[in-house]
Order: C-alpha cells, then sequence, then structure tokens
C-alpha cells in the first residue's frame, strides 16, 4: 500500500444475459441469484479520485457539475467503505463522466462503481487483485462487479462477502446492437424496483429458482459456443424479469411501446433467418444480441426505432493514470 494521491480510471457498462434482479443481502449486495453478463466497448465512464487532507467533507461532481444529493450520499458511503480498508481518513474529490445515458437502464451505474473503486482504490494506496476489486465494487452497485471484467462475466452469488465476485468465462463472439428509444433517467431506480418486486411480486421465489438453472444452462452454452441457445436464454430471461417486474404492487413497467417493438422486430428478424434476441435492463431502451456478421443487418432494420449502436465486448476496469505525493508531501 502506497501513500493517497490521485488516481483516475475507466469503465464500460456491462448488459446481462442472464439478469440479476434482487438481493438477499442489501447491506453486502449479495444477489438472490448469479448473473452473466458481456462488458461493452462502448459508454465508458471516466472517474478521477484525488485524496486531499484539506478537505472537510467529500465532493462529488458528475458530469460537469455537482452530483445529486442521492448520488453524493451513494459515493461518500463508498468511499468510507474504500477507507476502511485502506485504514485513512481523508476526504476525497471524486469527478465523474458517463458516455452513456445516466440512469436510463444502460447500466450507467456498474460502469460508475467499476470506475469508481479502481481509482478510489489506487488513490488510496491500495492495490487489489481482481476478485478484491470486483467485491469492492458490488458494494456500490451489484452490477459493477461484472464490470471490472474484461469482455464476458460471471457474477458468483456466492454465500458471504468473500465468495460474491465476477470472473471471465468463455463465450464467442457477440454484438450488442443497442436501441435507445429514451435517455431519460427512469422515474422508478433499479434499487427501489428490485426491493418493491421481492416485497410484492408473487412471482419473485420462482424467479430466483429459475434463474439460477438458467445460468447454468447460460454458462454451459458460452463454452459450447452454441450461439442459438444463448440467444434464446438471453431474450426469455429478460421477458421473465419484466414479468415478474410487472407484478409487483404498485406496479412497475420499465418497458415503453417502442420497447415492446423492438422486441418484435428482433422476431421478425429470426423469422428470416437473421439472428437476433432482444434484451433489456430495467429501463426503457432495448439491446439486440446477434452474431458479427448479422449486426449491420440488425441495426438497419431497428433503426426506425431508435437512435442505434452497435457494440461488442469490451475491458473491464483500467487505469487511466494514478499518481502518490513525494515523500514529506
Amino acid at each position: 500500500m502506497s501513500a493517497p494521491g490521485t488516481a483516475t480510471a475507466r469503465a464500460q457498462p456491462n448488459i446481462a444475459l442472464v439478469k440479476y434482479w434482487g438481493k438477499r443481502d442489501e447491506d453486502l449486495i449479495l444477489p438472490v441469484a448469479g448473473s452473466l453478463s458481456m462488458t461493452l466497448d462502448a459508454f465508458p465512464t471516466t472517474t478521477r479520485v484525488s485524496v486531499d487532507p484539506a478537505l472537510d467533507e467529500d465532493s462529488f461532481e458528475l458530469n460537469g457539475a455537482p452530483a445529486p444529493a442521492a448520488a453524493r450520499a451513494r459515493t461518500v458511503r463508498f468511499l468510507e467503505r474504500v477507507r476502511e480498508l485502506a485504514g485513512a481518513s481523508a476526504r476525497a474529490r471524486v469527478v465523474s463522466a458517463n458516455e452513456a445515458p445516466t440512469g436510463a437502464g444502460l447500466a450507467s451505474s456498474a460502469a460508475g462503481f467499476a470506475a469508481l473503486a479502481l481509482a478510489a482504490s489506487r488513490a488510496y494506496g491500495l492495490d487489489l487483485d481482481a476478485p478484491a476489486l470486483s467485491r469492492l465494487a458490488r458494494r456500490g452497485s451489484g452490477s459493477a462487479c461484472r464490470s471490472i471484467v474484461d469482455r464476458y462475466a460471471l457474477w458468483h452469488a456466492g454465500t458471504d462477502d468473500a465468495s460474491s465476485f465476477a470472473e471471465a468465462v468463455p463465450a464467442p463472439d457477440m454484438r450488442l446492437v443497442i436501441v435507445t428509444v429514451d435517455g431519460s433517467e427512469k422515474a422508478v431506480s433499479s434499487r427501489e424496483g428490485m426491493r418493491r418486486t421481492a416485497a410484492t411480486s408473487p412471482f419473485y421465489p420462482a424467479w430466483a429458482a429459475t434463474t439460477e438453472q438458467t445460468l447454468e444452462e447460460m454458462v454451459t452454452a458460452c463454452a459450447a459456443g452454441d450461439f442459438e441457445a444463448i440467444g434464446q436464454l438471453t431474450e426469455s430471461h429478460a421477458l421473465r424479469m419484466h414479468a415478474v417486474i410487472n407484478a409487483s404492487m404498485p406496479p412497475v413497467r420499465y418497458l415503453a411501446p417502442a420497447s415492446v417493438a423492438v422486441f418484435d422486430a428482433a422476431a421478425s428478424l429470426r423469422a428470416a433467418g437473421v439472428s437476433a434476441w432482444a434484451t433489456a435492463d430495467a429501463g426503457p431502451n432495448v439491446c439486440v444480441l446477434t452474431r458479427p456478421d448479422d449486426a449491420a443487418e440488425v441495426a438497419a432494420a431497428v433503426a426506425p426505432l431508435g437512435a442505434v449502436r452497435t457494440v461488442g465486448p469490451g475491458s473491464g476496469a483500467r487505469l487511466v493514470d494514478s499518481a502518490q505525493p513525494e515523500a514529506g508531501q
């Protein structure tokens, strides 16, 4: 462990092919079931953390402006966790920028806390290995543990803090055609949506049980390069998640009519012999999973439905730069 200083890190969002929805431990952010995702090669979050003993409190700037109170509170809680690990007390200045729409169901929080975990740990003098960094990121946002990992990540549900982390898994080369139908912040956050679903949806116990089975099938399909099975499992699991959410009381509905139109377009493409399976996280924006050779045709087909961007598997969180003060400073 070195002296506190400054570090800048960059991380990309991930899109889950087997979804994470629901916690069995709110404090440790342990999921009710494991999940599997693709880390994207687009929409990075870049975060700089500067430790400054002269500060009376932590500060957080997001996208060029002071962060909203709730976002700042989450960041401060996360920094307290880092300081606990580092045995430090000095406050920090955090400056972060998202290229993805914030809070719109495109995993901006995953990228944000993955970048924050790496930047803050280094700024406070910690040098964590990949599993430890994944566990740390999970404490900020569950899905952030997967954005630590390159390309395809399996998040082990685990039984405690030590056993719940993400690691890389083999999978074939794939593309996601992201259709942004609405870039505004969603009315119900993922955290609130998860709580409401777990507390009120009658389908929730079945969701938890069947997700582990789906995850086993997905890991097998990815290892075998069985693209058909990967696609079928991806779309089915997304629709199951939204069905469970829709059954909450009061109901939560993340998908919009335009979202459903993208799912319909994917079905039409499949009927025409094109690889296309739709998935959506907790928001209106939809990703269409496809083979690299079919990506251009899929993108052209869904272009009338929203802003389109084709992405592939990308790098996990990485350090952009870091600096520690000279001795005696």
